[in-house]
């Protein structure tokens, strides 16, 4: 078993709150992302869903979305 499919065998077993803080750990270690959002960008895009604005993604249309 690669040492991939072992984390990810530990990782499922995290709480959401973990699952969430190794994310975020993870995805800060890699060279030049560029994931990172402000409360600006978040309350105006939270702004735009509550006014209709936009329209959101159930999770099944956005799992959809990811395989293409």
């Amino acid at each position: 078993m690669s040492q991939v499919a072992e984390i990810r065998k530990v990782v499922c077993h995290l709480s959401a709150s973990d699952r969430a803080e190794l994310a975020a750990f993870l995805l800060g270690t890699l060279d030049e992302t560029h994931y990172w959002v402000d409360d600006e960008e978040v309350s105006r895009r939270r702004d735009e869903l509550n006014s209709g604005q936009v329209k959101g993604l159930s999770l099944e249309e956005f799992k959809m979305a990811c395989e293409r």
